[in-house]
């Protein structure tokens, strides 16, 4: 149990002093984030204070952003150092320890984008992997190539086929064991003098990884289609990263006029590529899906990146990319001497699940649940009193949508208020680099492992929250 000393409280109240104990801890990452805190009747019965002490306590706590409640659950940490940074851009951001498993307990985490535990195939996966053992030792045992083994590279080749209309050949696939991984390879497949352009706003991990890899990067901004080819030109990129079938985090999605316009601009110089990054293409949930690029490319100037990351699970880390034939050489030539990074286990493992069918179910379930817990929050929304104040933009495909809030209050203070109930929000602001152009008060909404069943309650507590 938390127990704090009384006797020596100086002029401080008993509530400002036990508020000054429990902030002391968590700014020093004492009281972690997410921890349950004592409930206020037994913290009040340990410490010899009144109920009152604790809940006057609690209540600046909460109102301060440190602390957040969950209706009848009680009292958590919250995330102080994205407060603090929000707050003090200047703070250093404080270590994580390597051991920590802790993650808070919300109400609702519109930033976390991960997979459902309960939508992952366990029992399906679990029997492929028990065949295999049984029947496959030898290949098993056997070290993988550095582009991975045939087997799942060839049945990649018929999936994007028949399912994005891919003609490409399994020589052209490299299996790495997650894209940041891959983005390394392609960076010395290319080189470290070209200039590498990423979209402004979007996800601020790809900048950092190029950036870590002590290439020139530089952020273009987006216009209604997607990236901007006069600023690609401008800042003379050489290779550019897109999201075109679904960018994140804006949603849009590049009609076809852009995509020859950007296949153009790749094919006037030589050493000019375009990576497409197809990362949530089996879950659009509306419409027609779009071809991607490298489908529609004749110049040869596409690298094609997918993972199963979000089809799986985050924590499967399993991605290809597919070089255009032009690269196919130079690759093996420069490259082949690094081993494969996915454990042959898990590649013959997925490419049984692909060559089965399992994988095309699993997909069709993916996208019924994600389909109705779409719909569940859109119609909370529109059905709620935060309806006359919000505006809706790409829910058609991935697991996101734009959600923004008309309010007078700043965005920090709307975000603060929401933490303090348990809402955590993800700002379209913070995947900026340089001042966002977007309006204020516009989030990302994730909302794969939102609890549908508390939607009215979360929607709500939203509502209080901005107004």
């Amino acid at each position: 149990m938390l127990t704090y000393n009384f006797e020596n409280t100086g002029s401080d109240s008993l509530y400002m002093y036990l508020y000054k104990c429990v902030k002391h801890d968590i700014e020093q990452g004492i009281l972690t984030t997410g921890e349950k805190l004592p409930s206020k009747r037994r913290f009040a019965k340990n410490l010899g204070v009144s109920i009152i002490t604790v809940e006057n306590a609690y209540a600046r706590l909460t109102a301060e952003g440190f602390i957040y409640s969950l209706p009848k659950r009680g009292f958590y940490v919250a995330d102080v150092n994205k407060r603090l940074n929000a707050m003090h851009p200047d703070f250093p951001a404080a270590s994580t320890p390597i051991t920590s498993t802790v993650s808070p307990s919300y109400l609702a985490d519109f930033a976390n984008n991960q997979t459902p535990s309960d939508l992952f195939p366990f029992t399906i996966w679990s029997k492929i992997v028990r065949k295999i053992l049984n029947d496959s030792r030898i290949p098993l045992m056997t070290p993988s190539p550095c582009g991975g083994i045939f087997s799942l590279r060839r049945t990649i080749a018929h999936y994007v086929k028949e399912f994005r209309n891919m003609t490409v050949l399994p020589e052209q696939i490299i299996i790495g064991a997650g894209t940041e991984y891959l983005y390394s390879l392609l960076i010395q497949l290319l080189g470290h003098d070209k200039i590498y352009a990423v979209e402004n706003p979007g996800y601020q991990k790809n900048a950092k990884i190029y950036q870590s890899l002590h290439v020139p990067c530089v952020h273009v901004s987006l216009d209604d289609d997607g990236i901007r080819i006069d600023e690609l030109e401008e800042k003379q990129a050489q290779i550019v990263h897109i999201t075109p079938s679904h960018q994140y985090p804006t949603g849009i999605i590049m009609p076809v006029s852009r995509r020859y316009e950007l296949l153009g601009w790749a094919a006037r110089e030589k050493n000019r590529y375009i990576i497409e990054d197809d990362y949530d293409s089996e879950l659009r949930l509306s419409g027609h899906p779009i071809p991607t690029l490298q489908s529609i490319d004749i110049a040869d100037k596409v690298i094609y990146l997918n993972t199963f990351s979000k089809t799986l699970s985050s924590t499967v880390r399993i991605s290809y990319m597919i070089l255009p034939k032009g690269l196919v050489q130079p690759f093996y030539d420069r490259l082949s001497f690094y081993s494969c990074t996915v454990s042959n286990f898990e590649q013959y493992t997925l490419a049984s699940f692909i060559e089965d069918g399992k994988f095309e179910n699993h997909i069709n379930r993916l996208r019924n649940d994600y389909r109705h817990k779409r719909d569940t929050l859109l119609t909370a929304l529109n059905e709620s009193p935060l309806q006359p104040y919000i505006t809706i933009s790409g829910e058609n495909a991935g697991l996101h949508f734009l959600l923004t809030i008309h309010t007078p209050l700043p965005e920090k203070e709307v975000m603060l208020r929401a933490q303090a109930q348990g809402i955590r929000l993800l700002p379209l602001s913070s995947f900026y680099d340089g001042i966002p152009t977007h309006e204020p008060n516009t989030y990302v909404m994730n909302y794969a492992i939102i609890d549908m069943t508390q939607v009215n309650t979360i929607v709500n507590t939203l509502y209080q929250c901005c107004m």
